[in-house]
């Protein structure tokens, strides 16, 4: 049975200075809760892959669990997935890889056996989570030998995992041949965010709920204050009570409906997932600084010019606003960005319609990419679709089998050859080819708004560099 398509973020910083920012987050190497591993032991496939592998689970040294695939006609080669989220779960989730497992069950399909670890906690983490992407495959080679060709894949946040992993661990002649990133988020926690920092000010100035006067006030930056037991369905509620998102336009008051339209306006986030984005801005916000960057602010909206509001005067005159703190911001650019130091081949596949993950975050890798002077590893291709956390099937067995490709015969493919060759894998899955590969997207500064200021990683000097790889193993704090 082949399984169908899934709908539905300057300043110069002395040595000292460094030193000073990694300890006070705790970044130390081996800082996680480390334990004897377990496993890999034999475990149920997901039903998709019944019969067609062998599945494998177990839990690494520093407390992640995975699960490995091997399948009946194994092609010698190996897929390491990183998953996306973040999740917000203390500890790792056991559920979590097998999830992931069935959910790209199409690259096991392909004969590629499979790796994927639920990371060692829920909440942000990049380096942390590309550490625990290594752990699984290391435990795979242990298991089951040298894989032929060792291919790393990522989606969403998971995608920025992926090309942290590409940088950190992807060395000419390292342990990985090639790269995939598909929808990924690819412009770095330190801006990759900025539009979700709009909304969480915007929301508050029409909807003023979130807090409300009548409970304890923090800044907006903080996503939600430490200790708040605001859930969920408790953020929906408030967010039905302003705008009306949930009802019928004609069922919607006049100003739920002029607060709606002004919000998705001035922040330009699809109607659909403003409820997600919205979440993120408020429970991973508080992940990030609350838990991660002990209480510090790394975003900003100062200068800021919003737009698309029915009085853009009024709203720019009382909007909140506020300034991050550099180091902050130099600690979660370490922790996500991406240098674009590419040694090996990496193509990217992104929906132009993806609600979630804009498509200009290529913009944004391709402007690193092209800055570290590596652009004969990067293959950029888009598809006509419009969501986020599935694409065709089809075309992930194309792109991995073009990647597969490009890194065995050395000829880098083209988005026009990329295409050429998915109708091949369509039927066999039937869930459609939609690229267009005279697409481009604009500058990620066309869609999110550039904040003045700030201390990014790649501003940092080489010295700075070598300094932070020798304390830090796993990113912002453990």
């Amino acid at each position: 049975m082949i399984r169908r398509t899934v709908t539905p973020a300057t300043r110069r910083t002395t040595l000292a200075a460094v030193l000073a920012g990694a300890l006070a987050v705790g970044v130390l190497v081996g800082a996680s809760t480390a334990r004897g591993a377990e496993g890999p032991a034999l475990a149920e496939c997901p039903a998709d892959l019944a019969g067609k592998a062998d599945c494998y689970t177990g839990q690494d040294a520093n407390g992640a669990y995975y699960a490995l695939a091997l399948p009946k006609g194994w092609n010698g080669s190996l897929v390491v997935h990183s998953h996306g989220g973040p999740d917000l779960g203390a500890g790792s989730d056991p559920a979590r890889s097998i999830d992931d497992l069935g959910r790209w069950s199409v690259m096991v399909e392909q004969g590629y056996a499979w790796a994927g670890s639920s990371y060692r906690r829920g909440g942000y983490g990049t380096r942390m989570a590309a550490a625990d992407t290594e752990s699984v495959r290391r435990l795979f080679v242990e298991r089951f030998g040298k894989p032929r060709r060792t291919f790393v894949h990522g989606q969403s946040w998971g995608g920025n995992v992926a090309a942290k992993v590409v940088e950190t661990y992807g060395g000419k002649g390292g342990a990985y041949d090639g790269a995939l990133l598909t929808n990924g988020v690819l412009g770095g926690g330190s801006r990759g965010y900025d539009y979700r920092v709009d909304l969480r000010a915007v929301y508050q100035y029409y909807c003023g709920n979130h807090p409300r006067p009548t409970e304890p006030q923090y800044p907006l930056w903080q996503g939600l204050r430490p200790g708040s037991t605001l859930t969920s369905a408790g953020l929906r509620s408030r967010l039905e009570e302003c705008t009306g998102l949930s009802s019928a336009p004609a069922d919607r008051t006049a100003l739920q409906q002029r607060n709606l339209d002004d919000i998705l306006g001035v922040t330009g986030i699809p109607e659909r997932t403003l409820e997600s984005h919205l979440r993120f801005a408020t429970f991973t916000f508080r992940d990030i600084v609350s838990e991660r960057l002990g209480g510090r602010n790394p975003f900003g909206n100062r200068g800021v010019r919003y737009s698309g509001s029915h009085d853009d005067k009024a709203l720019n005159a009382g909007v909140e606003r506020f300034s991050p703190d550099p180091t902050a911001v130099r600690d979660l650019s370490y922790d996500s960005d991406l240098t674009g130091r590419i040694s090996l081949p990496v193509l990217t596949l992104h929906a132009i319609g993806d609600p979630t993950a804009f498509v200009e975050h290529e913009s944004a890798y391709r402007a690193s990419v092209a800055g570290a002077g590596r652009e004969r590893n990067l293959v950029q291709t888009f598809t006509r679709e419009s969501e986020h956390s599935g694409l065709s099937d089809a075309e992930y067995a194309n792109s991995i089998a073009a990647l597969d490709k490009w890194v065995r015969t050395g000829d880098r493919p083209t988005p026009r050859s990329v295409a050429a060759s998915c109708p091949s894998f369509d039927r066999a899955y039937g869930t459609g080819c939609f690229y267009d590969p005279s697409f481009s997207p604009g500058p990620y500064a066309s869609r999110v708004e550039p904040r003045p200021g700030g201390l990014r990683w790649p501003a940092m000097t080489a010295a700075q560099e070598r300094v932070w790889s020798r304390i830090d193993g796993v990113g912002i704090a453990p």
